[in-house]
């Protein structure tokens, strides 16, 4: 989908889930070894036992999940470099096989999950990169940008974020609100549009929201304002 003139396009979720294209980055030294590394995560991704739900077509979350955020990053930074879609092709690799709930419950516990988790994500995916023939030097940015090293001062780990931050609107808003209630959503939300940039914030209201997801979001941005 495409936006007014000068917008960001939209993906259309329905499409990026059912189609395994691979997204090149506009400059790419071994095209066969970029699409290596993609087909192996979303092998492994496509393992999930968790669905998704997209134009009444239920498909792993995980694998959904990275495809979308693929396609934001590459939409909101049409220069992305290689390392940059490799990172949201794997910026949950495999999640489902360690639950939050194997962790005490809490803000503590959830954050050192989150952590954690961050660091087997790049773990995992170093370990596919090496068997596609990519060097430690291209595994340690994907790495980075995965555990958002430098969020708010490097270009890649903000669009990196932006980009999973629209894929939770799109995809886990609605699930979300009616497990926390409307209050504390609000909290949650003010949180997330902390961290993104301005050109995500634009994006947030032309999605294809409800109108509870839409009334959160506002009640939200209006809290960072006040």
């Amino acid at each position: 989908m495409t936006g007014p003139a000068g917008a960001v396009p939209r993906p259309d979720p329905a499409v990026v889930a059912a189609d395994p294209t691979v997204i090149l980055p506009a400059t790419v030294p071994d095209p066969d070894r970029f699409v290596a590394a993609i087909a192996a995560i979303d092998a492994a991704n496509a393992d999930d036992p968790a669905t998704l739900v997209i134009a009444g077509v239920a498909r792993p979350k995980e694998l959904t999940h990275a495809r979308l955020a693929t396609a934001w990053v590459a939409r909101l930074d049409p220069a992305a470099d290689e390392t940059q879609l490799l990172a949201a092709r794997a910026h949950h690799l495999r999640r489902w096989a360690t639950p939050r709930s194997s962790y005490p419950e809490g803000r503590a516990g959830y954050l050192r999950w989150r952590a954690e988790r961050k660091k087997q994500h790049a773990a995992d995916v170093a370990a596919i990169l090496a068997t596609t023939g990519y060097d430690d030097a291209v595994a340690a940015r994907v790495g980075a940008i995965i555990r958002k090293e430098g969020l708010g001062r490097d270009p890649a780990v903000q669009t990196h974020e932006d980009a999973l931050c629209l894929v939770f609107v799109q995809t886990q808003f609605d699930e979300l609100l009616e497990q926390l209630g409307t209050e504390h959503m609000v909290e949650v939300v003010a949180k997330t549009i902390a961290k993104m940039s301005p050109a995500a914030l634009a994006i947030v209201p032309d999605l294809d929201l409800s109108d509870g997801a839409l009334e959160v979001i506002g009640a939200a941005m209006a809290s960072r304002s006040a």
